[in-house]
């Protein structure tokens, strides 16, 4: 799942099963020991004390200080969060051999295409690590496919977060006494009697809303047909 990542970092074990707990804290010693180096050689005991029992709380502390955004209970997630951070310190310093591969294509006219994600290099460590961040403080799933990922994250953007949703003011609710309602049967539990009770009362406001979308089309066509044009080329009323 982080081959290529593990790859990019050199680690001895691109194959790596981050499940495995062993496997797991000689990745983290290794990443802390070759490529983040976070604290100095003295403070990294705990972490390198890897049969500890607190070793857990140890790595709980270390992902704060990285000042990661996830809370350490998914481990996928994390270890794609600190291999992600681990990448971007390892290749951040080399950013001019890089500049300029990968950059987005241009349509002929020299325009920029008009995905608006066309312009975005989903395998750049920054933009799996950005990701990773806004997934978790929008409190959605992520997808295999980035692309898929950065469309959920934009949808929900522009339905809850954009200026427009933001300025829509919700209609306050009617408070309903469910008891003064007929539910058509007794299923033995009022729980149940209640939700029967709430979707009666659906239906009944979806028909009253298709009965006044029915007289609306009644009142137009009436309308249409009491109001004949004339057609002087054809020298009749009407259509």
């Amino acid at each position: 799942m982080f081959r290529r990542k593990l790859q990019a970092l050199n680690y001895p074990q691109p194959d790596c099963n981050v499940c495995d707990e062993n496997k797991w804290r000689n990745l983290v010693e290794w990443l802390e020991d070759q490529k983040v180096r976070l604290y100095k050689i003295e403070d990294r005991a705990a972490l390198r004390n890897k049969s500890s029992t607190q070793w857990p709380k140890a790595f709980i502390k270390y992902i704060q200080d990285l000042q990661c955004p996830l809370d350490g209970s998914d481990r996928l997630a994390v270890c794609d969060w600190i291999l992600g951070h681990a990448v971007r310190l390892e290749y951040g310093e080399k950013a001019q051999i890089y500049k300029g591969i990968g950059a987005p294509s241009k349509t002929p006219s020299g325009t920029m295409a008009e995905d608006p994600f066309a312009s975005i290099d989903v395998s750049s460590p920054n933009v799996k690590v950005g990701l990773v961040s806004l997934c978790s403080l929008l409190k959605i799933p992520r997808h295999v496919d980035p692309i898929v990922t950065l469309e959920a994250i934009a949808l929900l953007i522009k339905d809850r977060l954009s200026d427009d949703a933001q300025e829509g003011v919700l209609e306050e609710g009617v408070e309903v006494d469910l008891s003064e309602y007929e539910v058509g049967f007794d299923a033995k539990d009022p729980v149940m009697n209640d939700a029967g009770r709430i979707l009666r009362l659906l239906h009944i406001n979806e028909l009253r809303d298709l009965q006044t979308k029915i007289n609306e089309t009644i009142v137009a066509v009436q309308s249409l047909t009491a109001n004949p044009k004339t057609d002087q080329r054809l020298g009749k009323v009407g259509r």
